[in-house]
């Protein structure tokens, strides 16, 4: 196999590791500053971190509803999994199963040796072999890449954020003493979600591109990448919007989003267009062909 180091992934992914510890640092010096309990605020975002880390993974799954399946189970699907971890110079991570009418598939995991890959019941009949093979592949770039950890603590500080935009008001109504300090600090947590969101869709619309790339030089055969993503994209658009609108929340860690980036800001998308990744993959099969 012909793996290429993505320069520009990498240097994104460092890029959104300063940032977002910039953003980090400022964030928590402010609540301190506006005389939050500094030990209770460390104790929180430690233990959070902690368990982001160590449990991103079943976090994901136990938010898609995805369940680790045997070899018995799902033989050809682990033979295949294999195949391209040899491939790809990679350790057979876990594989996954979740039951739903989408044809998708994601990867999670903080490292090669604690990945895993998980696909949809309905992507395994709807692609062909060759199809799920570049699907697979796909998810395995990610984990290569390693640019799964960074998504997951980019998605920690948006989340709590969130937190304490969700709850600021609440606690200047019922803490008197505080409560200018708690506005205060919601209209930080705003800007900083915007800011960790807009961080967070960036890499995750580039690194989309890169692992597309990668399942090309592993399987050899872009078109069946591109293929794959017009299928994936097609039933997807007939699957009931109440359906795609429940899974929305993984939207960046499937190959194609439950909810079409269309919908919102280019800022906010977690995907690049469907148009721009097979121009993309158009340009890698030139490259493997040599025109």
């Amino acid at each position: 196999m012909k793996w290429q180091r993505d320069t520009g992934l990498s240097g994104r992914i460092f890029l959104t590791w300063i940032l977002l510890l910039l953003v980090y640092l400022i964030f928590m010096g402010v609540l301190m500053a506006l005389g939050l309990p500094s030990m209770f605020i460390i104790v929180i975002a430690v233990g959070m971190g902690l368990v982001q880390y160590f449990f991103s993974d079943k976090l994901v799954m136990m938010t898609t509803g995805a369940r680790i399946v045997e070899e018995d189970e799902y033989p050809d699907l682990h033979r295949m999994i294999e195949k391209l971890c040899a491939e790809a110079d990679l350790p057979k991570p876990r594989i996954a199963v979740m039951q739903s009418p989408m044809p998708n598939a994601f990867a999670t995991g903080r490292s090669p040796h604690h990945a895993v890959v998980a696909v949809t019941d309905s992507i395994i009949v709807t692609l062909n072999k060759a199809e799920l093979e570049a699907v697979l592949a796909h998810e395995l770039s990610h984990i290569k890449n390693r640019d799964i950890l960074t998504m997951t603590v980019a998605g920690f500080v948006a989340m709590i954020a969130s937190m304490i935009m969700n709850n600021f008001l609440f606690a200047s109504l019922f803490n008197r003493e505080q409560g200018g300090a708690w506005i205060i600090a919601g209209i930080v947590a705003a800007i900083v979600w915007v800011f960790s969101t807009i961080l967070m869709m960036a890499l995750s619309r580039y690194r989309e591109f890169a692992a597309d790339r990668g399942a090309a030089f592993i399987t050899e055969d872009p078109d069946a990448l591109i293929s794959a993503l017009k299928k994936i994209s097609g039933k997807m658009e007939r699957i009931p919007t109440e359906t795609r609108a429940a899974a929305e929340g993984a939207n960046a860690f499937y190959i194609i989003p439950a909810i079409s980036g269309q919908t919102f800001a280019a800022l906010f998308s977690t995907h690049p267009p469907l148009e721009k990744r097979i121009e993309n993959l158009e340009n890698v099969r030139r490259e493997i062909r040599g025109y």
